[in-house]
């Protein structure tokens, strides 16, 4: 189920204003799948990261799930495909998980009693080439409110060197990039941070010193409900399965490597992940339906495969017919028929 308009309690850190988030309520049945996909009419004066910004999607997703549409004049009236199914990151259901390809986190609360258990989840951008975001487990282990950036000499260096030089420290305000709200993570000696940003336009990109940026609104609807010591699981992962009633959907997004750089999938890597998700489950596979999806690497999840029924179907025999001899029955290691995978 999916809950827009969602108003979180923002006062206890002075916000006393409604927010924006996407909420899904966690499936009973335990499946991995949540969100449904929506369409909306663009007006003349919108842009398409105008429309990603107010549904709460980033630069990278718009752009991928409207593939053709002008980014700066989409036109009145114009159909957008809002991407809001969504295939879980694989590995815990707790603290915050980013998945660096999707450029998106999730946060799973902890359910209070009676209470069912939720995701909430935003885009994110993350770093760009050589100032790569770090992958693994970590915790929140600081907040604050209207930070004051200490910009690392590396990053100073690289500013001076674009003929755009800052200071060694950079106050609250409209010219700070972390935003009004930032959570320094416990790596990288704490360089690490999931902040605000003042260039909302890029959220959702590939583009920042290696921290994790979300749009203002998003990061003040989730600093309030982050405690110090919160875990945080950096994971990659380009390539997410699930089942849903015994449907194989399979999300691809663009990979990117220790730098943060999108690459080039490949089939072997599609494969392995398939093979790992599929466990001891057999499933007919339509390779060309998978190898569509790798190529496109747009993040929406689609059917690529059916579990199959192993239960054999018995032959009618008649009742005055000879029983079959052992040499005549067809023959397979295990006693039940294999499974061809669609090609």
């Amino acid at each position: 189920m999916r809950l827009r308009s969602i108003f979180l309690a923002l006062c206890a850190v002075g916000v006393c204003a409604p927010a924006w988030a996407t909420v899904f309520q966690m499936p009973e049945d335990g499946t991995a799948v949540v969100g449904t996909d929506e369409h909306v009419k663009a007006v003349y004066k919108d842009t398409l990261l105008d429309i990603a910004r107010r549904y709460s999607l980033g630069y990278e997703e718009i752009i991928r799930a409207n593939p053709g549409t002008d980014m700066w004049i989409p036109g009145e009236g114009a159909d957008i495909l809002l991407p809001g199914r969504r295939i879980l990151p694989p590995g815990p259901r707790e603290g915050i998980v980013v998945n660096l390809p999707e450029h998106r986190l999730y946060y799973y609360p902890k359910p209070k009693k009676n209470e069912k258990p939720v995701v909430i989840t935003f885009p994110v951008s993350i770093g760009k080439m050589d100032w790569h975001t770090p992958l693994g487990e970590t915790h929140v282990m600081s907040k604050q409110v209207h930070p004051t950036w200490y910009p690392p000499e590396s990053v100073r260096k690289e500013h001076e060197a674009n003929g755009d030089p800052i200071p060694k420290v950079v106050k609250a305000g409209p010219d700070n990039p972390l935003g009004d709200f930032a959570m320094r993570l416990a790596v990288g000696d704490g360089t690490y941070m999931i902040h605000g940003t003042n260039n909302p336009m890029a959220v959702g990109m590939a583009i920042t010193h290696g921290c994790i940026r979300m749009y203002p609104e998003d990061v003040a609807s989730l600093f309030p409900l982050i405690p110090v010591g919160t875990k945080v699981f950096l994971v990659n992962a380009p390539v997410k399965v699930a089942y849903v009633d015994g449907e194989l959907l399979l999300e691809v997004h663009p990979p990117v490597d220790s730098q943060g750089q999108t690459t080039e999938p490949n089939m072997e890597l599609l494969s392995q992940i398939l093979d790992k998700a599929l466990g001891d489950t057999t499933a007919a596979i339509h390779w060309d339906f998978a190898r569509q999806a790798l190529q496109a690497a747009n993040g929406m999840p689609i059917v690529v495969g059916l579990q199959a029924d192993l239960d054999p179907v018995p032959t009618p025999v008649a009742p005055d017919a000879a029983p079959q001899s052992p040499a005549a029955a067809p023959a397979t290691a295990s006693g039940t028929p294999s499974v061809t995978q669609a090609n």
